[in-house]
């Protein structure tokens, strides 16, 4: 059976991380018990749970920690939105941080659909 590492949602969601915490190195100082955490907390969320669902002996547990996976993207997205707000990134840094979470956000979405559709058969 294949490992969660196998799937290319959790690789791009591992990517996602990555780039997190290459962003947030350039946030201020007195945002490292805020924002920064926030955000890297909530991003290395989506991978965890994409791979704690996997782990799971049942598609209904899986289906329940893809959608917290989905969850946590959507507060990566928005606190990415902060961040932009804040001027804490560029123009171009929130553009890439948005295209990388639309990526994982349709993959984790496809995922889901593949499974509410084994669920059926």
């Amino acid at each position: 059976m294949a490992s969660h590492e196998d799937l290319q949602v959790w690789q791009l969601a591992i990517d996602l991380v990555d780039l997190v915490y290459e962003m947030t190195q350039g946030f201020p100082a007195d945002e490292r018990f805020g924002l920064t955490s926030q955000l890297q907390r909530a991003a290395v969320s989506v991978p965890a749970n994409i791979a704690e669902g996997a782990g799971r002996e049942s598609t209904k547990d899986f289906l329940r920690h893809l959608s917290i996976a989905q969850g946590s993207l959507a507060e990566v997205r928005t606190l990415f939105v902060i961040a932009d707000r804040r001027e804490y990134i560029t123009c171009s840094e929130f553009e890439h941080a948005r295209k990388e979470t639309e990526s994982v956000a349709k993959l984790l979405m496809g995922l889901r659909n593949s499974l509410r559709r084994k669920l059926r058969d």
